[in-house]
């Protein structure tokens, strides 16, 4: 396997949690952000959210400071996505922001509105793209997906995926050139044909974006960029990127080494804006989708997605609102925290630990009546209070209280809880230990 430099994720896993932000032309249909694909739109026909976009209540210091409220410590927006479209100033193509009716680089205006906040910053690029004339077609695309072969072959007459691979790289420059420091690059997304990997209308893989030379311009201008998985080139990545699934523990590259990893989820079953979309998690959900990804040594970058006059619906500002209103009083066991090394979390719960302060963290998923037995701590533990307000919790070293016979079970612990559930979606119970687990 090549070895590739490395940016630096030192700053990542201290953060644990980020904004996604799926923001384009396809905003305006309203239907998903693959619409173009699903419901096989030609370019002639899609041209018209082009001409009407013109995002007229933009006011992206609104949704910084809704990142920021909820907690967030990054965000990653699609500067461009698949459909081709550029929410920036490009010298090589017209299909660009500042040549629709809003006339402004409006990915200037997010990173400043985000900068302004704290938060550090992220693109997304996709390596696909719909809209550029050299790029192959493949069976990805919609409008072309199911046309006869000797008709699907006059499409690709003239495209040449190697201007197309100079046209990324060019592009990349500009946005890691003209907006300041930018601390992640999120490309989307590989899929090479396993039987026919050369065959470029089945799949495209590194050899078609040129990965090895991508990396290299990304890695010339900003040397500590932390740069995804996606383009097809094992051991390069600084961040494994799971999408819309948790794994059940922490990730390892390709070695079996233990790597930094990102789950990337939605408030709802679509990323970009969908009017009509009605599967929207609870706030419990949200909640336990952070502690879940924290607990397994992961960051969790949840997505929002604009509507098409530039701001936050009602439900996403309520989603966000979820976060905020815990993340209030329960942000030190995500922040720098990972997984509890050699501790197994009792039935219904989840561990964090945070290393530094050498404090372990219980999410309380299935509120237990009065006694919850902690097993591997006996005899370690300094000091444990509820973390939302530091109300002490009780414990007892013996497990007497579980068991009924007191001096058993010294191994383990037993905690008193309060009979009522405390008002929060996941309680949790801050452990001081006497020493590190590691």
């Amino acid at each position: 396997m090549a070895k590739y430099p490395h940016g630096d994720t030192k700053w990542f896993k201290e953060a644990r949690f980020g904004m996604f932000i799926h923001w384009g032309l396809y905003s305006l249909p309203a239907r998903h952000e693959w619409i173009r694909h699903y419901e096989e739109i030609t370019d002639e026909d899609y041209q018209i959210y082009f001409d009407m976009f013109n995002p007229d209540l933009f006011e992206p210091e609104k949704w910084a400071k809704a990142a920021k409220a909820a907690g967030m410590k990054y965000m990653v927006i699609t500067a461009k996505h698949h459909e081709g479209f550029c929410l920036f100033d490009t010298k090589y193509t017209d299909f660009k922001v500042t040549n629709t009716p809003v006339g402004r680089d409006l990915l200037k205006e997010v990173v400043d509105a985000f900068r302004a906040e704290g938060l550090r910053i992220g693109f997304y690029y996709s390596l696909i793209d719909w809209n550029h004339p050299d790029f192959v077609i493949d069976r990805r695309n919609g409008p072309y997906r199911n046309l006869p072969e000797e008709e699907f072959k006059k499409h690709n007459e003239n495209r040449d995926m190697r201007r197309y691979a100079q046209f990324m790289r060019d592009q990349v420059t500009e946005l890691l050139t003209n907006y300041g420091k930018i601390d992640i690059l999120w490309f989307d997304f590989s899929y090479p044909n396993k039987e026919h990997p050369e065959d470029i209308t089945l799949g495209k893989g590194h050899t078609h974006w040129e990965s090895e030379e991508l990396l290299k311009t990304a890695r010339a201008i900003q040397p500590d960029i932390i740069i995804d998985n996606r383009l097809d080139l094992p051991g390069s990545a600084d961040i494994v990127t799971p999408e819309q699934y948790t794994p059940g523990k922490p990730m390892q590259d390709e070695e079996g080494n233990p790597v930094a990893w990102e789950g990337c989820q939605t408030f709802s079953g679509s990323w970009g804006y969908h009017r009509d979309e009605s599967t929207w998690k609870s706030e419990e959900q949200c909640i336990k989708l952070l502690i879940d990804h924290v607990s397994r040594d992961g960051n969790l970058l949840m997505n929002v997605g604009p509507t098409a006059r530039g701001f936050l619906d009602d439900r996403a500002e309520k989603g966000l609102g979820y976060f905020a209103k815990w993340m209030k009083y329960h942000s030190c066991s995500i922040y720098g925290c990972g997984a509890a090394p050699g501790l197994t979390a009792p039935d219904g719960c989840r561990y964090t630990w945070n290393p530094k302060t050498n404090r372990l963290y219980l999410h309380i998923y299935s509120w237990p009546f009065r006694f919850l037995e902690l097993k591997g701590l006996g005899g370690k533990v300094k000091y444990a209070q509820l973390l939302r307000d530091h109300s002490e919790v009780l414990r007892d070293e013996a497990s007497a209280a579980i068991t009924g016979k007191a001096g058993t079970d010294v191994g383990n612990i037993s905690l008193k809880l309060p009979v009522q559930k405390p008002d929060d979606a996941v309680p949790v119970v801050e452990i001081i230990l006497k020493e590190p687990l590691a």
